[in-house]
């Protein structure tokens, strides 16, 4: 699968087989998060890999949707804002940094034949607790692998090019 079919048919799963997600594929996931580009390459990420299942329910109380504790592993994406690179004017890039990497991760994982599901809704305050992240350490999101007990068709509800996309000026 090249790159540009794994953006095509990458889509939100929501239900997963029991089947563990092989240790070799974890690490190549994981990988292609660490070789991610980040701005001035302060690369300000931490990834945690929830596969222990008592671990995966504690983040029950962060996001209770019982689909996402039972996929067999949970790919928890945190940055420390005070290793990333910032503008002159005050913006800050670990949350671009972090989604890059992320988005790097859920590709290679439909390379692979595993889903995720980029999650955004959770209580950051409870992951941390779940899983004894420190304070300075900030959760972008969260998303759940394993292998897909659902089938999906192609992507189908995005805007036509024409609609978002200007050359040379808006």
């Amino acid at each position: 699968m090249d790159v540009f079919e794994a953006v095509q048919t990458r889509r939100s799963i929501r239900a997963y087989q029991e089947r563990a997600v092989e240790k070799e594929k974890l690490v190549k996931v994981l990988e292609a998060g660490r070789l991610s580009p980040s701005a001035a390459n302060q690369q300000p990420w931490h990834f945690i890999a929830v596969t222990d299942k008592a671990a995966r329910e504690r983040l029950f109380t962060a996001y209770n949707r019982r689909w996402f504790v039972d996929a067999p592993a949970i790919i928890v994406a945190c940055a420390l804002p005070e290793k990333s690179w910032s503008r002159q004017d005050g913006e800050e890039y670990w949350k671009v940094d972090v989604a890059i990497a992320l988005q790097s991760m859920v590709l290679v994982a439909r390379e692979l034949g595993l889903g995720t599901c980029w999650i955004g809704a959770f209580n950051e305050e409870k992951v941390k607790e779940a899983l004894g992240i420190p304070q300075k350490v900030r959760v972008v999101a969260l998303t759940p692998l394993g292998y897909p007990a659902e089938q999906k068709g192609p992507v189908a509800d995005r805007k036509p090019l024409e609609e978002i996309v200007h050359y040379d000026r808006w």
